[in-house]
């Protein structure tokens, strides 16, 4: 018990960055930055908590990377949808993706998707993370002539955010326990040392839900022009979590000698359920984190781990004074080095099949250039079932690649 208990500690702090990370990025939709911090310990716990109680895995839940940032600079940003309408996406995603937990679509969608379409989408969210943390941090800024081009790093604001992700970085390197909450709370103290930050406190009773609380717009969601919207909710969650699951099981040694991973189908049900679940509260899609796997090498082997963490995320609710403290530039810090992580995806594409790579290529690019997750799938997928076709290896792409394929083109067309 003592193993399960560390294991679990262990987990919530190298992912608690997300409670400071979180509310400042869904602020920006026009959210109650205090609700969101609220929705984000509470959606994160009961995600967990599921994932524990259910399915018995050492896993901690918590709003994702990058589909957070999607929502709030893309869909309400960009597509000018309110922020209600945006969470009723996530709602219907993560519907879509429950529904498929029971029944065999979700092998066939995994299946009929190209391994190296996967591995981008995950580099093309860290891109678009990645271009999001360097604006915020001001190290990019826009230009008429080059649209962008390098920014002010006579700002304090622009060096400190600098200095967070390189401190994150070496951290990382040298394999220190909690590198990215160390990051931001260190960058927080830095700029509070010099005058750049106020002191509120650190305990407080938490802010009121009530902002965020059933806000979620379900009918205004069916839109058509949230089609593309909902599937790039429904993708990325959904290869994010079989991707980290099964990496985490295999930590674990949870597969068995047939090759089948105990308790798999349990774990994917608890997971897409919690986006479902987190809507209510006003989260983006709850996934299961990487960062899971620290909790896993500390000992982590069952739903006890997964309790704690729980556990952990709803003490959480009463820092919120710290949660409001923690600037923009460290959490822009935190995302320029989460975007790096996750763009090694890219290693696993094979770069001497240009039918390959060119898709690959393309998706990852788009989803920052395009300033949107869902054209960058929809760019790779038409692009993918193209060059295949014109170079006589039409049989070798599956139909629902086609199919969705014919769909993004529709939609670039009519939409």
């Amino acid at each position: 018990m003592k193993t399960e208990l560390v294991a679990g500690l262990t987990t919530f702090i190298t992912m608690a960055y997300i409670i400071f990370v979180n509310p400042n990025i869904m602020s920006a939709s026009g959210m109650d930055a205090g609700a969101v911090f609220v929705a984000t310990c509470i959606g994160a716990a009961v995600a967990t908590l599921f994932m524990g109680l259910y399915a018995n895995w050492p896993v901690g839940l918590a709003p994702g990377m990058g589909l957070n940032a999607f929502f709030a600079f893309t869909v309400v940003g960009e597509m000018g949808y309110s922020w209600e309408v945006a969470l009723g996406a996530v709602f219907w995603s993560g519907i879509i993706f429950t529904a498929m937990s029971f029944w065999k679509i979700r092998e066939w969608i995994l299946d009929a998707i190209p391994e190296s379409l996967r591995y981008a989408m995950t580099a093309g969210v860290g891109l678009f993370l990645g271009l999001i943390g360097l604006k915020t941090a001001g190290i990019v800024v826009p230009s008429e002539a080059t649209l962008v081009t390098l920014g002010d790093f006579t700002n304090p604001n622009t060096w400190l955010a600098a200095a967070c992700f390189l401190i994150i970085a070496t951290l990382a390197h040298l394999r220190v326990f909690g590198a990215v909450l160390i990051g931001v709370l260190g960058t927080t103290l830095i700029g509070l040392g010099m005058g750049l930050v106020e002191y509120n406190g650190i305990f407080a009773a938490p802010p009121s839900l009530a902002p965020t609380l059933f806000k979620l717009d379900i009918m205004g969601a069916l839109d058509i022009g949230m089609i593309t919207v909902i599937l790039a909710f429904l993708f990325v969650n959904m290869f994010d979590t079989a991707g980290t699951l099964m990496g985490v099981a295999e930590r674990a040694q949870l597969r068995r000698p047939d090759g089948t991973i105990e308790g798999l189908k349990k774990s994917l049900k608890a997971d897409s359920a919690s986006s479902v679940i987190g809507t209510f509260v006003g989260c983006p899609p709850v996934t299961s984190y990487v960062e899971s796997s620290a909790g896993v090498a500390a000992g982590g082997r069952t739903g006890l781990t997964a309790v704690t963490i729980a556990a952990l995320f709803l003490l959480s609710i009463f820092l919120a004074p710290l949660a409001g403290m923690v600037p923009a530039y460290a959490t822009a810090g935190a995302l320029i080095y989460v975007a790096f992580v996750m763009m090694s995806s890219l290693a696993n594409i094979d770069w001497n099949d240009y039918t390959e790579l060119a898709p690959a290529a393309l998706t990852a690019l788009m989803m920052p250039l395009t300033f949107s997750i869902a054209n960058g799938i929809a760019m790779g997928f038409v692009a993918y079932a193209v060059l295949k076709l014109a170079t006589g290896q039409a049989a070798k792409v599956s139909v629902g690649v086609y199919v969705l394929s014919v769909i993004f083109i529709a939609k670039f067309i009519f939409m």
